[in-house]
Formats: C-alpha cells, structure tokens, sequence
C-alpha cells in the first residue's frame, strides 16, 4: 500500500478502552510505513510522574504544572510505541494497572487535555500518521483525512481485555470494573467525551476478528488515497 510518492495521510482512530484500537493502528502503520503514535501512552507518562511525584490524580492545577514540567516523547518502534518521560524509557511501567487507572482520571481536567492535544497536535502535523486514542477525530486531528471508530459490547471488550492479560478470579473481576469505570469517565467527561467524529468510519468489531476490522479500515484509507490521486 504504501507509496512515497502520495501525500501521507493524518489517520485518527478513536475508540474506548479494550477495543482493540492498538493493534490495528500498529498493524496499520506497518503496511503504510507510517509512524504509529498512541496518545494514551501521553496521559499513562504523566499519571506515571503523579504517582512518584506524589500529586493526587484530582489536583487540576498541580497535574497542568506537572505536563508543562515535563518532556513526554513517543518514538514509534516495530514493536509498538516507545514511551520516554523526561529522557527515561517508561514503555513497560507505563503499562501497569497503577498508571493505566491513574491516566483514565488525569485525562477527564481540561487544562491537562489542553496541553496534551497541543503537543500530540505537533507529533503528527506532517502526516504519515496513524494516530489512536479517544478524541483523536474530534479534537486533536478534526480534519483527519480518515476516521475510524471502533466499538465492541463492553462484555466482549471485559472477555478481550481479560484474555489479553491472561486474568483470572478477583485480579479479572478488578479488571473489568476498571474498564466498564473508564468507560464512564471517557464518555461523560466534560472535556472531549468519547463520542464518535462527524465523518467517521464506524466499525463494530464484536463480530469481527481483528484481521476483518483491519481490511475495512486498509479500505477507507484506499479509498481516501484513491480520491487524492484523481484530485492531484
């Protein structure tokens, strides 16, 4: 698919959590030889230097200070997104269900998403980017020239998640409460809820396995790519 010889597209990918949305941008990117930047990682750096830092996840103020203190960069690598915070690899801890359920809570303060937007905003301001998170279609790349929402049953992205992490018992039962919480935070959140973009390609993956939801979206994008060579 990929062609140095086309503009390189700015593709946002929006979806809630467990939904599959880091698989597909990864694999996306490979067969377009773009670069694959996960904005949740941003939101997982910053809960991560909360947390040694000692700042309550509710102080707006403090958490602004914070990102503006702080040097968060994503290097897209072919094993995924690479995560330094402050010139110090965080890729792994950034994982953790600590930080994971501490970035959900940063994430709703409109002054920390402000910052966020704008620097996440210059990561893909030259396109060639496949680039996934909540609000990527609506408020980061408004004018992406292909959106995609993925969506599943909350039930089926709980059995995903849980397969995923190989969980079992209560760590399982944690787990899925967290999600279906996050689920909440994301969509009533008074700065940018998740919803889903004008314009977006919406795609329910709960009957779908990963390879078919990968094919519709290589779809969109070869239709989009094929408008712009007809237009050039």
């Amino acid at each position: 698919m990929h062609d140095n010889s086309q503009r390189k597209l700015i593709i946002a990918i929006d979806g809630p959590a467990g939904v599959g949305k880091s698989t597909i941008a990864s694999r996306l990117a490979r067969k377009l030889g773009y670069a694959n930047l996960e904005s949740g990682a941003m939101y997982r750096a910053l809960a991560l230097k909360a947390i040694e830092r000692g700042i309550s996840f509710d102080d707006e103020a403090a958490l602004t200070k914070l990102a503006h203190d702080s040097r968060i960069q994503l290097e897209p690598t072919s094993s995924g997104t690479r995560v330094l915070l402050d010139g110090r690899d965080v890729t792994q801890r950034v994982r953790e269900t600590d930080v994971t359920a501490g970035a959900s809570r940063v994430s709703v303060h409109p002054s920390v998403r402000e910052w966020m937007v704008a620097r996440q905003q210059e990561l893909g301001a030259d396109g060639g980017i496949v680039m996934e998170g909540r609000d990527i279609g609506t408020k980061v790349f408004p004018n992406a020239d292909v959106k995609i929402f993925l969506d599943a049953d909350p039930v089926v992205r709980e059995q995903r998640r849980l397969q995923q992490q190989n969980l079992r018992g209560t760590a399982a039962e944690a787990t899925a409460a967290e999600l279906r919480e996050r689920d909440r935070r994301d969509r009533t959140r008074a700065a940018s809820p998740l919803v889903a973009a004008p314009g977006a390609l919406l795609l329910d993956s709960t009957q779908l396995s990963e390879d078919e939801v990968l094919q519709r979206v290589e779809t969109a994008v070869k239709e989009k790519l094929q408008v712009e060579a007809t237009q050039s």
